[in-house]
């Protein structure tokens, strides 16, 4: 599996995927567009992907001074619990690293277990509730955090 950054070319299988999960945030044309934009905000994006089988998976991360926040976590529905989003997310906690980042946040809803277990694996405490934040069903969002450095 080939970890690599999102290109323009990908919105597209970005999105088709992002229609396939029930938990993943499922922006618009416009918002991917952004991930590209020059005066947009600071962002990583990285896909997982097999040359001929398109993208299995992606991950975009918001790039703040100090802190990052995990905004998307899409893993294609055949392929999940093999370790695609764990490489996807390893990736972007690197890059994090890499740029001297202290902290990376992400929310989670709260009735999704698979990926809170995988969050906790990967070292992720939670810092925060927030109350009602999702919608379609109305639920509770978990606020994790993830120190990068000691």
């Amino acid at each position: 599996m080939l970890i690599r950054a999102a290109i323009p070319d990908d919105i597209l299988q970005m999105m088709a995927l992002a229609g396939e999960s029930e938990f993943a945030a499922h922006w618009s044309v416009r918002e991917y567009d952004a991930l590209f934009a020059r005066e947009a905000p600071a962002r990583v994006a990285v896909v997982a992907c097999e040359e001929a089988d398109g993208i299995a998976g992606f991950v975009i991360a918001r790039c703040g001074f100090g802190e990052w926040e995990i905004e998307n976590v899409v893993v294609a529905p055949e392929l999940r619990r093999q370790g695609i989003g764990r490489l996807l997310i390893a990736e972007v906690l690197l890059r994090a690293r890499e740029r001297g980042v202290s902290d990376v946040f992400l929310e989670v809803r709260e009735s999704n277990v698979a990926a809170r277990v995988l969050y906790s694996k990967m070292g992720f405490k939670e810092a925060g509730r927030r109350t009602r934040y999702y919608r379609n069903p109305e639920e509770d969002a978990l606020v994790l955090r993830l120190l990068c450095r000691p």
